[in-house]
């Protein structure tokens, strides 16, 4: 009986020892600190009253915004006092799950445990997820499962089986990983948040939004308003990002997407309290101050990520308006030009059931070739936090979103995706452990097959097309086509003093002579980027004012080989002795007939004809050294003649035009390979009088 007794005494005071470390806020406790404590309480009051708010937006599905920051930062201020409090740690904990910061949360909730192991009715739904983030499955569906099975999972209903399946996708996942490399990439990284990275077509400059200490005043828990930052890719690192101020303001101004020709960007600022869609545009060297996006977009609800899609007539974007699928959460919409020049759009719609899920989408990325789309999601097969996916448009629809696997999606947030031209690279946001703090960028670099990522621009193209297909099994990997591209990228410049000159590209199908698009090099540096599909005869015409114009000419066969021509562009004065090639002439096969597929190129000469009455021009005929020379000689002036027959049925007088042939006599490449006869085989005009 003594022994029982004796066993019982220590039983007990082990007991009270244990529940010793959980310190009360009491002022018995802190008998020398009460001025200490009761700011200590005051603090705990107000992050309580915050937490509570961040929680009710959570079971409703909504971005809890700052509440938890603020909450933090108020428990914070309590936990210098009294460090070793369960039920603060376990708010703590509670706080950090729902922030930029969830591997803080592991800590707390450990200790809160420690110190009483009864503090509140959720630490096994928390434990689950805080090992669920550290990737441990089985441990994270054991406590799972023990939240589920003692009958406390009230409203958290429809969290939990999600958090089950998560981490059975996350284990699936896991076991095999994709062929690829993470890395941070520290030098553009802070220890706030650093997100929405928009990359310039040419690779050169990125674009991102960060919560990084600013010039503005910070929030009262501590916190920035998210600016515009940019840095620059030089000599093979990015250097030190810098605040684009044009861009700025005392709110959160975030980025979302650079357009496919680089002069324009859309991000998303506060408007009235809510978060509006804005747009900027190249002028130069600067942005413009952005400009509200159109009132069919931007109404009483939060449209904030949005992409323009690959021959700008939609806008794809995230809204928390309630008639899409969640219901309660955000979903990605579109829109169709109405008036491009006035941003006007017309009534948005949602991109359907097959996209959206019962959870929220995160941001969205169209890529330029018109058939892919780049997501982030809580829903579908997610491991946990959002994902990317990537979904494909066949026959029209898009299809069901395939998860791009792990570890290029982790159990925490994965947002955001742009893919480098040759497939090699994509520049990722998460807040994955091992970053500086908070949301960071990454670098993926793909390995290649068996997944081999869709081709695009050298990086990030201004416009191109393609098509890949997907699969939809939950260990699907990312199927993607062939691509052929033709990346046409330079800078047009004055021939004589090799300044940039601003001048006007038009892409014409010279097939159909459709204009497929006009753009204008930037006016500061003279560069352009732009990228052609496969299967089509392109003819690329220069233009800009007192130059002769210069014409390019791609015909890119079905399934060509991706091919990248870098190009400085020298735009000739209209000056006598100026000439220049007119390289999207076509003639039918060993004869002096004109193909349709001219009719483009021939009236661009009419026009500049018409616009300088008293130019005189050669027209010149060449050919390669295949054939007989008189064959060639004969050949070369008929086609010249041709030219001019042309010219002077659309009105521009005969005494103003010569023809002569030159047959294989002048070449500009050599004669032994097919490229180089191709290019021997052409028409120019000389300017004789001004």
């Amino acid at each position: 009986m003594r022994n029982i007794l004796y066993t019982l005494i220590l039983f007990a005071a082990a007991t009270l020892k244990l529940y010793a470390q959980n310190v009360e806020f009491k002022e018995s406790n802190f008998k020398d600190k009460k001025e200490e404590l009761k700011k200590a309480k005051e603090a705990i009051k107000k992050g309580e009253e915050l937490m509570k708010k961040g929680n009710e937006l959570i079971l409703e599905t909504k971005d809890p915004g700052d509440f938890f920051e603020a909450a933090i930062f108020y428990f914070l201020k309590a936990q210098q006092l009294n460090p070793n409090n369960a039920e603060l740690n376990f708010n703590l904990a509670n706080c950090y799950l729902y922030t930029n910061q969830k591997y803080k949360a592991k800590e707390h909730l450990l200790k809160a445990e420690k110190l009483d192991p009864s503090v509140d009715k959720k630490l096994d739904l928390f434990l689950g997820m805080v090992y669920h983030l550290d990737g441990d499955w089985d441990q994270a569906l054991k406590y799972f499962g023990k939240f589920k099975d003692s009958k406390k999972a009230e409203v958290y209903e429809k969290f939990l089986p999600k958090y089950i399946e998560e981490c059975k996708h996350g284990k699936s996942f896991s076991a095999k990983p994709e062929r690829v490399w993470i890395d941070n990439l520290g030098e553009l990284n802070s220890d706030a948040d650093d997100f929405s990275p928009c990359l310039s077509t040419d690779g050169e400059v990125l674009i991102f939004s960060s919560r990084r200490p600013n010039a503005h005043i910070p929030k009262e828990h501590g916190i920035y308003d998210a600016d515009v930052y940019y840095a620059e890719y030089d000599k093979g690192k990015w250097t030190t990002p810098k605040r684009l101020e044009s861009l700025c303001t005392d709110k959160d101004d975030i980025t979302s997407m650079i357009s496919y020709d680089g002069t324009k960007l859309l991000l998303f600022k506060d408007e009235n309290g809510n978060y509006d869609i804005f747009e900027s545009f190249l002028k130069g060297a600067s942005w413009t101050s952005p400009a509200n996006f159109s009132k069919n977009i931007n109404n009483t609800d939060n449209q904030t990520y949005a992409s323009y899609d690959f021959d700008d007539v939609k806008i794809y974007f995230i809204s928390d308006r309630q008639t899409g699928t969640s219901q309660s959460g955000t979903d990605i919409y579109f829109s169709g030009v109405m008036d491009r020049a006035k941003r006007q759009y017309g009534t948005p719609m949602s991109v359907g059931n097959v996209i959206n899920s019962r959870f929220n989408e995160g941001s969205i990325y169209l890529h330029p070739d018109g058939e892919t789309m780049y997501i982030s999601s809580q829903g579908h097969n997610s491991m946990g936090g959002y994902d990317i996916f990537v979904s494909y448009k066949k026959q029209g629809q898009w299809t069901t979103p395939v998860n791009m696997g792990y570890p290029i999606n982790t159990p925490y947030d994965d947002f955001f995706f742009s893919l480098t031209a040759n497939g090699k690279h994509a520049i990722i946001a998460s807040n994955r452990p091992g970053g500086k703090g908070g949301l960071d960028l990454w670098k993926v670099t793909f390995w290649g097959p068996p997944k081999q990522m869709l081709v695009d621009t050298e990086d990030l193209l201004l416009a191109s097309i393609s098509n890949p297909i997907a699969d939809n099994t939950l260990e699907a990997s990312v199927e993607v086509q062939k691509k052929s591209l033709t990346v046409f990228k330079g800078r047009t410049i004055d021939a004589i003093t090799k300044k940039p000159v601003e001048a006007i590209i038009e892409i014409t199908d010279n097939a159909t002579g459709k204009i497929i698009n006009t753009f204008t090099t930037n006016s500061a540096t003279g560069k352009f980027l732009l990228s052609l599909n496969s299967g089509k005869n392109y003819g690329i015409a220069v233009k800009a004012e007192g130059y002769l114009f210069h014409s390019e000419n791609f015909d890119i066969p079905q399934y060509a080989d991706y091919n990248l021509v870098d190009k400085e562009i020298e735009l000739k004065n209209i000056a006598v002795g100026s000439k220049i090639q007119l390289r999207n002439i076509f003639f039918a096969t060993g004869s002096a007939t004109l193909t349709s597929e001219s009719n483009t190129e021939l009236d661009r000469l009419v026009k500049l004809l018409k616009d300088v009455p008293k130019l005189k021009v050669e027209i010149s005929g060449h050919t390669d050294n295949v054939g007989g020379e008189s064959f060639n000689q004969k050949l070369s002036e008929d086609r010249a003649a041709s030219v001019v027959n042309y010219l002077v049925g659309k009105g521009i007088a005969k005494d103003r035009l010569s023809a002569k042939g030159y047959g294989s006599s002048k070449p500009i490449a050599t004669n032994n390979s097919a490229e180089g006869r191709q290019q021997n085989r052409r028409t120019e005009f000389e300017i004789l009088a001004n």
